[in-house]
């Protein structure tokens, strides 16, 4: 592979262009090839930039590729994959990361020089100062780079909210924090970060809300743990479950352990078992929890969830969190590389596993107990209708009504689509077990 050259600019393009051929065109994961790639870069600009870049290149891919297929009489092809991802990523700087148009052009048409493609340059080139002044043809937002078979689920599931769940998951999210109660009030972090220039609209409970995403490294306090990163539609899991004080609480697939520790933020009497069949995952919750002052309040167990008998003690809990492995349909916006990897197959064996898990799970709930299912997916077959073939097969479970802040009412929970109160798409569904006798 050649070497990087032509200053940093140039760098930066050609290591975004190959993360995303890597992730497009041969199906890799945009977090590990990320992971792989931006240690060579030194300046922390720079690895934000590639990851706005391939973030907004994965979003809506198929705009891209349509206009390279308008512009060129013979578009590169999967075999020309690194060029091909270039010239996305010079798009992608013009619109929607507008960056500053000189600069974005003259660093990717280095950049093509850098990658072994000096022959190129020109055409680079050419198709960038059309960009500038032409401007991307319009693409409709329903012709998506979601594989066929997705796009006719959710068009059965959600007929009416089809066109706008699709649009709403090629937008950049806005970034939502979660202020550590125990250790600052809401309002009076909120002021803190008006101190240091950023601002910050208020949300529900514990959540603010930046419009432009940021390092956590630039927010204030976060090393000593005033402030987390966490979703709204993640954050109302914990509103969702409601447990009582000083409550027996497991959450069975905690990793990577944001509502293990809002969970214990809202009460300190919480005894809590966070539980993970990953270890490598389960010490991200491990770090979560210590980075804010909580790690001595949780248990943590790596195991699979499914299988109690090899993890629990036989002391029911009182209340359980199941945030469900799922399709992840509902945070494209946050990870757009999982629908171009998503197969059919896939969606028919994490249904079976959401079954298990309820299954196992309910036995280790005490009567009168309470179970949350949740999932971060937008497809019926594995919220609503998963559910209801639970509380089919499941004499003491009945469900429990959750309010409109929840989202939209499906009977047997409640289901907030993309987007919406600027939150993730996330399914919520409150299970009771019948009391004893």
């Amino acid at each position: 592979m050649p070497t990087t050259a032509g200053g940093s600019g140039a760098q930066t393009r050609a290591i975004a262009a190959r993360v995303l051929d890597a992730v497009l065109h041969r199906g890799r994961s945009l977090k590990a090839e990320l992971a792989a790639s931006l240690p060579a870069l030194r300046d922390p600009r720079d690895r934000a930039l590639v990851e706005a870049i391939c973030f907004a290149v994965l979003r809506q891919p198929l705009r891209y590729e349509r206009t390279l297929e308008a512009w060129m009489p013979r578009p590169p092809s999967a075999r020309d994959g690194e060029l091909r991802a270039l010239l996305y990523v010079g798009l992608a700087q013009l619109d929607p990361l507008r960056l500053p148009e000189h600069a974005a052009v003259a660093s990717t048409v280095e950049a093509a020089r850098a990658l072994g493609h000096p022959h190129q340059a020109g055409l680079v080139n050419a198709l960038l100062r059309r960009a500038q002044r032409d401007g991307l043809p319009a693409l409709d937002p329903t012709h998506s780079h979601w594989p066929s078979w997705l796009r006719g689920r959710l068009r059965r599931d959600w007929p009416e909210h089809y066109a706008a769940i699709l649009a709403a998951s090629a937008l950049p999210p806005p970034m939502w924090l979660r202020v550590n109660a125990l250790r600052e009030p809401v309002q009076a972090y909120r002021a803190r970060l008006a101190e240091a220039g950023i601002e910050a609209l208020a949300g529900p409970g514990a959540a603010l809300r930046l419009e432009q995403a940021m390092p956590v490294a630039a927010l204030p306090g976060f090393d000593e743990g005033l402030v987390s990163v966490q979703d709204l539609s993640a954050q109302q899991v914990a509103d969702a479950l409601a447990p009582a004080p000083g409550a027996r609480v497991l959450d069975a697939c905690a990793a990577p352990g944001g509502k293990s520790a809002h969970l214990l933020e809202r009460d300190p009497q919480l005894r809590l078992t966070a539980l993970d069949i990953d270890a490598a995952r389960l010490r991200r919750v491990e770090d979560t929890l210590r980075r804010l002052g909580l790690s001595e309040r949780a248990v943590l167990r790596a195991a699979d969830a499914a299988e109690p008998a090899a993890w629990w003690d036989g002391r029911a809990f009182d209340a359980i969190v199941l945030d469900a492995p799922c399709s992840a349909t509902g945070i494209v916006r946050r990870q757009p590389d999982v629908v171009l990897h998503r197969r059919e197959t896939d969606l028919a064996a994490l249904v079976g596993l959401q079954a298990r898990l309820l299954d196992a799970l309910w036995t280790t709930l005490a009567p009168g107990g309470t179970l949350l299912y949740a999932t971060c997916s937008i497809l019926q077959d594995e919220n609503e209708h998963q559910v209801r073939a639970f509380l089919e097969r499941t004499a003491d479970a009945r469900v429990e009504p959750l309010d409109a802040r929840y989202g939209h009412d499906r009977e047997v929970g409640r289901q907030r689509l993309p987007g919406e109160d600027g939150g993730d798409g996330f399914f919520y569904a409150r299970l009771r077990r019948a009391p004893a006798g």
